[in-house]
């Protein structure tokens, strides 16, 4: 169902609840509707009031004389059903519900909507404004801008809002969805893709319950030339505990977001004062292209801390070329420094001009992606006046400098004043300033995250598999099946199996119990077993386990081998998703991972790789050869692709894959068919549908496999 214009810019609003009282919602949504009654028809109802606000009311929304476009509901929880029928009867379609705890009420509401076609934003909503359209209800008030805010807190909302407005930056839209009864956030954002008036769009959402199309809702945004920046708390934090791999365990809720981000080509932060920050810089330019960042400071602690900060948020200050800084030695003192950080030595203090002339050479160098200017500019007025006009002329060429710099080299400004006349004179040029140095590099840091485009999502190139019986032996099969190489293995379930598996393989040789999923812990695996050892151990751990499906593998003894783990999972809300991180029996120890949706290409997954903290390791570390990186990223991508074809299976994990200079190999592996298609079918064959009736002790052995 598309997103109603009634919530956009409808023709007449009702206001059921409409007062006097300033304490209450109804005076904020009437006082909000009357504000825009230049444009459309404004009704306010109640049921004891002749008048509110100076104008007429009417007992009940039957005695308006037609149907409003949109009704505001601010009324106790026992009248909002009935406020919602009679409305419905006298033609309304489109509703805005404040009204919060509505408890087993929600339900029938829900059936009343769905069945009439009407829609509704909340119940539990703080109201909606839309700057272009002067519709404004909702608590408060509203400074226009270029930002729209959906959010799922009305409350968080509303700090976002204000948050912008004490840095001067203005609302274009403001949805509070509440309750998402009906009309959810995604709903709001694919409708934002088209409105002229929002630059950039702000997300709050504690679920992400339909996250596939969130994701293409996001992609849309980007599409048309608005940024989304994205606010959460645990999210999809459910579906991580449903996993039973390691990756499940090793992954976190926000992992998947960052990733579906990534695919999206939007960015999460991580606090309303962060979203705010990145939002004020992408109202005034664009994002770099790039992580080099130049520092100009006139101060060398400054400068020093701004080179340590940026570092520390993924930023890098390169040394300047050789002629880059002979230049800027001949604008500068001789005490100067003009590497990267520069310090300006008291050139500023000299001559305030400085500023701009260093800033402008910088900019047009081609050695950084965006500038960060530190320290005192800002105050130079407001503690000396004389210095006023001399301070207002720098700042007025540093905002020409923005608006005509063809390279698009931002500017960010650290001033050490919070609000002087100089500091919102660079405000009136949309040049960027904070009052403190980590602000203003935490803002620059998650900007360059938005800088490149979005991820490709390539199309899924596998065909779907047929999802393979539980146990170690059917996932041999189908890992080897997309590609994958694995030691050369036998299938055996006695003792006389094993001998013959022992005399056709080559020794050291590795034992495992297949049915168990996490061998180590349950010592269900052995390894470097010879001629001498491996009948007694196969002994041993057959009295043990009991009879089942083991499997006797070539033990993998290559020198220079890195363990790593891939995992690929269904995420309850975004999907496919895969992992590749440090792996082995220490994976969830060190925690070292990556996440992207599934499926990935080639260079996507070599990108997973390096953003792991063990990369280097692959490079060779300490004398060791490099590993066969194209094998890894192959391996990588195949599995990804196997998860999106296959809707049947729930998790992949090869954990270890040994990946040397020769090649990748998967030496344990875990494949997982999703839960509901493992009891849908063990209820077809318990019941015969395949004709077969099996036995209770069949039904016993079916659920010890799943579980």
């Amino acid at each position: 169902m598309s997103f109603p214009q009634a919530f956009v810019d409808p023709s007449s609003v009702a206001v059921v609840g409409a007062t006097d009282d300033r304490a209450k919602w109804g005076y904020w949504l009437a006082t909000g509707a009357l504000a825009g009654a230049g444009r459309r028809q404004v009704w306010l109802v109640n049921r004891r009031a002749a008048q509110v606000l100076g104008q007429s009311c009417r007992p009940t929304v039957d005695d308006l004389p037609q149907a409003p476009d949109l009704v505001a509901l601010c009324v106790p929880p026992r009248h909002v059903l009935p406020v919602v029928r009679g409305a419905l009867a006298k033609g309304c379609r489109a509703f805005l519900s404040i009204t919060a705890g509505l408890g087993a009420d929600e339900a029938e509401l829900a059936a009343l909507l769905r069945e009439s076609g009407a829609r509704m934003i909340g119940p539990n909503s703080l109201g909606l404004f839309n700057a272009a359209t002067e519709l404004r209800l909702a608590w408060g008030n509203f400074t226009p801008g270029r930002l729209a805010i959906v959010s799922q807190s009305g409350q968080l909302g509303s700090e976002i809002a204000g948050l912008g407005a004490r840095a001067g930056l203005g609302v274009s839209r403001f949805y509070s969805v509440g309750n998402q009864l009906d009309v959810t956030a995604v709903d709001v954002l694919e409708s934002l893709a088209s409105d002229e008036h929002t630059s950039t769009v702000a997300l709050y959402l504690e679920s992400f319950a339909d996250g596939a199309r969130i994701v293409t809702a996001l992609e849309a945004l980007r599409r048309a030339g608005k940024h989304a920046l994205v606010l959460t708390t645990g999210a999809s934090e459910g579906s991580r505990l449903l996993a039973r791999s390691h990756t499940g365990s090793m992954t976190s809720a926000l992992d998947v977001v960052d990733a579906a981000c990534r695919a999206a080509g939007a960015l999460r932060v991580a606090t309303p004062r962060e979203l705010v920050d990145a939002a004020r810089v992408l109202d005034a330019t664009t994002p770099p292209g790039g992580r080099r960042v130049a520092i100009i400071s006139d101060s060398g602690g400054q400068g020093g801390i701004a080179a340590d900060l940026a570092a520390d948020r993924g930023l890098r200050a390169p040394v300047f070329t050789e002629p880059l800084q002979a230049r800027l030695r001949d604008l500068l003192p001789a005490a100067a420094t003009v590497s990267n950080p520069v310090d300006l030595a008291g050139a500023g203090e000299a001559d305030l001009q400085a500023y701009a002339r260093v800033t402008e050479l910088v900019a047009a160098s081609g050695e950084v992606d965006s500038i960060v200017l530190s320290g005192y500019l800002g105050c130079y007025g407001e503690d000396s006046p004389s210095l006023v006009d001399a301070e207002s002329a720098v700042i007025d060429r540093l905002g020409r400098r923005r608006r005509t710099d063809a390279a698009h080299v931002p500017l960010i400004v650290h001033s050490m004043s919070a609000a002087s006349p100089a500091v919102a004179r660079l405000r009136e040029h949309r040049v960027p300033v904070f009052d403190t140095i980590d602000a203003a590099l935490g803002a620059l840091g998650h900007l360059t995250r938005l800088g490149g485009q979005p991820r490709p999502a390539p199309m899924t190139v596998r065909t779907e598999a047929a999802v393979p019986a539980p146990g170690y032996w059917a996932a041999r099969t189908f890992l080897t099946a997309l590609g994958i190489a694995m030691p050369e293995a036998r299938l055996v379930t006695d003792a006389a199996g094993f001998a013959a598996a022992c005399a056709s393989l080559r020794a050291p040789l590795v034992l495992k119990a297949g049915w168990i999923e996490h061998k180590s812990e349950h010592r269900a695996v052995r390894t470097g077993l010879g001629p001498d050892t491996a009948a007694a151990v196969f002994r041993e751990m057959y009295e043990r386990l009991g009879p089942g499906e083991y499997v006797v593998e070539e033990q993998d003894i290559r020198p220079g081998v890195v363990e790593l783990l891939i995992g690929a999972r269904r995420d309850r809300d975004f999907g496919p998703t895969v992992t590749v991180g440090h792996g082995g029996i220490l994976a969830e120890l060190w925690h070292d991972v990556s996440v992207e949706l599934a499926p990935v290409d080639r260079p996507t997954a070599a990108g997973m790789l390096d953003r792991l903290r063990s990369r280097r390791l692959l490079d060779g570390w300490r004398g060791q050869p490099a590993v066969d990186l194209d094998a890894l990223i192959d391996t990588v991508v195949a599995v990804s692709e196997a998860i999106a074809a296959t809707p049947g299976l729930a998790d992949i994990e090869i954990n270890p894959i040994r990946v040397g200079p020769e090649g990748a190999l998967a030496v344990d592996a875990l494949v997982v068919p999703r839960a509901e298609d493992v009891v849908a079918k063990a209820a077809c064959e318990a019941t015969g549908v395949n004709g077969h009736r099996e036995t209770t002790e069949e039904q016993e052995a079916s659920r010890e496999h799943v579980h």
